[in-house]
């Protein structure tokens, strides 16, 4: 299930170009893959009270095009490659009106406890949901 929302471009979001600083995109990317676990049923909090930490491991960014101040941004999530250990979320960024696309990335993720040291596999229930949607994109 691939979750999608939208964000208005504010100034602080932007440059002394006019443009959408580069680490705006890496702020709208994390909120998507939090909120894509939310919708889940698990929001960090819930997820560090049973020791589970998602640090990113490698992000992947390809930046096509820039947003600019008041643009509609939509943020795209979804899963594209999960081993068990890493989970790969796709991530899209584009235009609401035009549909132009912003940026492309692939993030990976581990799973850690609190204490830093690596989990063997992402642990339940992230396990079984990563699993059922990787599968579902194997399908499309």
């Amino acid at each position: 299930m691939k979750h999608i929302f939208e964000q208005k471009v504010y100034f602080s979001d932007t440059d002394n170009y006019g443009v959408v600083w580069h680490g705006s995109y890496l702020r709208w990317m994390e909120m998507g893959r939090i909120e894509y676990c939310t919708q889940w049923g698990y929001t960090l909090k819930q997820l560090e009270n049973i020791d589970i930490l998602l640090p990113v491991s490698s992000i992947n960014i390809k930046y096509k095009s820039s947003a600019k101040l008041e643009d509609i941004v939509v943020i795209e999530t979804e899963i594209s490659n999960f081993s068990g250990l890493t989970a790969t979320f796709k991530q899209v960024i584009k235009s609401k009106e035009t549909g132009k696309i912003f940026i492309t990335a692939d993030v990976v993720i581990v799973a850690v406890h609190s204490d830093g040291k690596l989990y063997r596999r992402i642990p339940e229930p992230l396990y079984s949901i990563f699993e059922k949607e990787f599968k579902c994109q194997e399908l499309v």
